[in-house]
């Protein structure tokens, strides 16, 4: 069980880095059209975007897009931002896949090599297609 927890972990960690840094690489490097852009301008000003307004996104953006120095880099702060907020995304999706197969292939709790290798295997095929 200790082991299963520590393979659990670990990968779950390697699937945050592998997919943030697949956003990372492919982020656009300023605003985009569409919403991007609004929400950009607005996080940077801590201002109201178009309804619902998405608060908590406008809230890290804005913490993000203090580190940028210049105003220029406001976009990549901000799509850096949403890059690894993807990433953790991926992450939990990645331990609730694993956390429901573990339930349907072991019921009770006797782990065996196969099964570890189901359960992690599964969590990573789901996590990294979505």
């Amino acid at each position: 069980m200790k082991q299963y927890k520590l393979i659990n972990t670990i990968t779950g960690w390697v699937v945050f880095a592998i997919a943030s840094l697949v956003y990372l690489l492919t982020m656009e490097p300023t605003s985009s059209f569409w919403d991007c852009g609004e929400f950009i301008s607005t996080a940077y000003k801590l201002e109201v975007g178009h309804p619902p307004g998405a608060p908590l996104f406008m809230i890290m953006a804005r913490f993000f897009s203090i580190f940028a120095g210049n105003p220029s880099y406001v976009g990549v702060m901000i799509n850096s931002m949403s890059a690894l907020a993807s990433g953790v995304t991926v992450m939990l999706l990645f331990w609730s896949v694993t956390h429901l197969v573990k339930k349907l292939a072991v019921p009770d709790n006797v782990f065996s090599a196969e099964k570890i290798i189901i359960i992690i295997g599964s969590g990573i095929v789901g996590a990294l297609a979505y």
